[in-house]
């Protein structure tokens, strides 16, 4: 029998674009960039670019990195990827203190609130721990394992948050709760407190265009915020169906107050602020922010887009004003700042991007293949009864020995 012929791309998993990630240091030190398998760190504080040490041999990653997080205190940072690999920094050195293999490839990390613990999820489900007892700054930790906490809950795991339990390596043996209320994918979770609230509340964004407020104790739903229609994103194809703009990131901060202001104590959560990029080819594909500073820093890119020159193009913006520092203080409209005034300024748009400026029309071409390459990462893909089951027999764990 014929096999059922490939369609085009599906034998090159670097169709599987990876978008461009975020993240900030709690302190505001440091910046970090990852697209592909690159990983870009700036020293805001010292203003110059860092180099990452990694002992062990071959690239600091292989294949895409998916998943970049620093922990609560700033101490360590994780990445992870599809070359199945988690590499732990200390993120005062910059040095890879362990990297941990896993079984499949990782989607999405958290570091506990203690640092005790490293969390990661790979794209089979499976949500696993790292302790990291007797960690030392000035040492490398040696055969960390990883022991399973939950397994085979979901199929694909997008996004991660926890709340670590006293001995999360016994593992989870029973579901706290189910979060049920969103009617398209479950795209970014974050949790937000404060301390009249230590067990705090789970955020969610979703492809149904909303953010929604959970109870993670008892999994009710406590409040629904329609972030599309009320920024009025909200489309219609002039039929019965509609066309939401999906949520792409999250990103919390101690105040609560961002685009979204969250009323802890009303369990509620209700639009603060609506701000429109200018220049309406930038579309951030990861958000993040410090707990002490007033910016929220994007990026937009992703790996492997085909037909460009620049297999890794990533763009830097940053957004000042969001923060009231006492209840005197004059509020300020949030304000896209202009490159040369992002703090860092050249030398780190010169790290983080690649290149301190892009030219217009490499810029537009690559949004339309940002724009076009999240949908379809976005997107479930539908496959014929016999391409599942060609793909089933050509997946490494069900290969037929021949």
């Amino acid at each position: 029998m014929e096999e059922p012929a490939i369609e085009e791309g599906d034998n090159h998993r670097d169709v599987e674009v990876a978008p461009a990630l975020i993240s900030v240091h709690p302190d505001h030190k440091f910046i970090v960039v990852s697209i592909g398998s690159d990983l870009r760190v700036f020293d805001l504080q010292g203003g110059c670019s860092v180099t990452l040490v990694d002992d062990s041999s071959g690239p600091l990653h292989k294949d895409s990195i998916r998943a970049i997080r620093f922990g609560a205190e700033g101490e360590l940072f994780v990445s992870a990827g599809d070359d199945k690999l988690v590499k732990i920094w200390n993120a005062n050195s910059w040095h890879c203190i362990s990297t941990v293999c896993s079984e499949k490839r990782v989607s999405a990390v958290a570091i506990s609130k203690d640092g005790l613990f490293v969390c990661f999820a790979d794209k089979f489900g499976v949500v696993w721990a790292l302790n990291l007892d007797g960690f030392d700054e000035n040492q490398v930790l040696v055969d960390k394992k990883a022991a399973p906490v939950l397994a085979h809950y979901c199929s694909i795991i997008t996004s991660l948050v926890s709340v670590f339990p006293k001995k999360p390596l016994d593992g989870a043996h029973e579901i706290q709760s189910f979060c049920l209320g969103h009617t398209e994918f479950v795209s970014c979770l974050a949790f937000v407190c404060a301390p009249d609230y230590p067990e705090g509340f789970l955020v969610s964004g979703s492809g149904d265009s909303t953010v929604r407020l959970w109870d993670i104790t008892s999994g009710s739903l406590l409040d629904t915020c329609e972030v599309g229609s009320q920024a009025g994103f909200l489309e219609s194809n002039g039929r019965e169906e509609e066309h939401y703009s999906a949520v792409i990131d999250l990103c919390t901060t101690p105040d609560g107050i961002m685009l979204l202001n969250c009323n802890l104590s009303a369990k509620s959560l209700s639009i603060a602020k609506v701000v429109s990029i200018t220049g309406g080819s930038f579309i951030p594909t990861s958000l993040g922010t410090a707990s002490c500073a007033e910016f929220l820093w994007m990026v937009t890119g992703v790996s492997t887009l085909h037909g460009l020159d620049s297999h890794s193009l990533a763009r830097v913006r940053v957004i000042s004003g969001f923060r009231i520092s006492s209840p005197d203080s004059v509020e300020h409209e949030p304000t896209m700042l202009e490159d040369d005034e992002i703090p860092g300024g050249e030398k780190l748009l010169e790290k983080l991007q690649g290149s301190v400026s892009i030219e217009n029309k490499v810029f537009s071409a690559a949004a339309e293949a940002v724009k076009m390459a999240m949908c379809n990462l976005l997107i479930k893909k539908q496959y014929s009864a016999d391409k599942r089951e060609f793909r089933k027999r050509t997946r490494n764990d069900k290969k037929i020995k021949q």
